[in-house]
């Protein structure tokens, strides 16, 4: 997406001079994108206003008029049922547990989010790269391997992204009626770790809800499937690198009586992005601009990367993969699994 100077100057004036909204306000709503506003110079403004808004009050956001073809989302759509009800022992033989990039099938409960069971299966793929580690190197670099903003010049954040990105099929499996004490964590609270901006397709029926996010008052606010939409959110080390302008909100899914499926894609981050370089290379820019409020409840969400003793978001990603996904950090990981699963800070 290319935006004009004017445009660019239209935003610093709105950047400068006014917040959008009151910072004592909270979103009760997620706001929607429409990308064809781009293609015309008379509401790229209104675009980037409205984006503006998202970006810093919100930290969800749809697109429509996004350019994916309709045709290809559907295939996507179709084959997911049939992808995850192939049999078990099928499912297994692209098991995570074989994979020290932490690509592949992963079964319900055998991923946790904040210390409990998440109750999904899914398989995880990543652009396709060579496996390149080798003992001396940094142990994060082992994750790399095969699968089984605004005024600022717009290559300004290409520094920052990986050459890695992930993608996830996922399945939420129906809740049984009869079950009344089943887990209802389809996936705990959490900010999204992993990735720059998070891109989500709802590939379930409307009706079929569970994806919420936490307001700045404390309340989950649904996220409901629009139908010819994504959503977008904002991970990380996108809320570091701008000061915490752009906030990463606190979201969750709950699962219900009906099975849901989802496809969301995480842009990647420098595996060697050090704290000081994420903190430091923008905070001139960003560092006048108010951060971005959240409830208490989302500022207490685990930020291993900015709070904890890691220097590398690398080291940080390899923390989380390690306490997510257990069985994995065992037989790859042994060398620092005890050390990262008592690690609460």
């Amino acid at each position: 997406m290319v935006i004009s100077h004017r445009s660019v100057e239209h935003c610093d004036r709105l950047i400068g001079a006014r917040r959008l909204v009151s910072m004592s306000s909270s979103f009760d709503k997620i706001p929607t994108i429409d990308l064809s506003l781009v293609d015309n110079p008379e509401t790229t403004p209104q675009l980037l206003d409205s984006l503006h808004y998202a970006l810093t009050e919100v930290g969800f956001l749809y697109v429509s008029n996004h350019g994916v073809p309709i045709d290809v989302i559907a295939s996507l759509v179709q084959a997911l049922p049939t992808l995850f009800s192939q049999p078990a022992d099928v499912k297994k033989c692209v098991a995570m547990e074989n994979s020290p990039h932490f690509l592949g099938y992963s079964s319900v409960g055998s991923e946790t989010t904040a210390g409990v069971s998440d109750r999904r299966e899914q398989f995880e793929f990543a652009t396709e790269l060579t496996e390149v580690w080798r003992e001396g190197l940094p142990l994060y670099e082992r994750l790399r391997g095969p699968n089984q903003a605004r005024s600022l010049p717009p290559e300004t954040f290409k520094s920052f992204l990986s050459d890695q990105h992930r993608l996830k099929l996922v399945r939420y499996p129906g809740l049984p009626p009869e079950d009344l004490d089943a887990s209802k964590q389809g996936v705990g609270p959490h900010k999204d770790s992993s990735g720059w901006w998070t891109f989500l397709l709802q590939a379930s029926p409307p009706e079929v809800k569970g994806l919420q996010a936490l307001n700045k008052a404390g309340e989950w606010i649904d996220v409901p499937n629009v139908p010819g939409t994504f959503v977008v959110n904002i991970g990380q080390a996108f809320e570091v690198v701008t000061n915490g302008t752009c906030k990463a909100t606190t979201h969750r899914v709950l699962s219900s009586s009906r099975e849901r499926f989802s496809v969301p894609f995480f842009q990647g981050v420098r595996r060697d992005l050090t704290k000081i370089e994420a903190v430091e290379t923008l905070k001139a820019h960003f560092e006048s601009l108010s951060p971005g409020q959240e409830s208490t409840e989302g500022h207490s969400i685990d930020s291993a990367f900015l709070r904890g003793k890691y220097d590398t978001w690398g080291e940080s990603q390899l923390r989380t993969k390690v306490r997510s996904h257990r069985e994995n950090g065992r037989k790859f990981y042994a060398q620092v699994y005890d050390r990262y699963i008592s690690d609460d800070v």
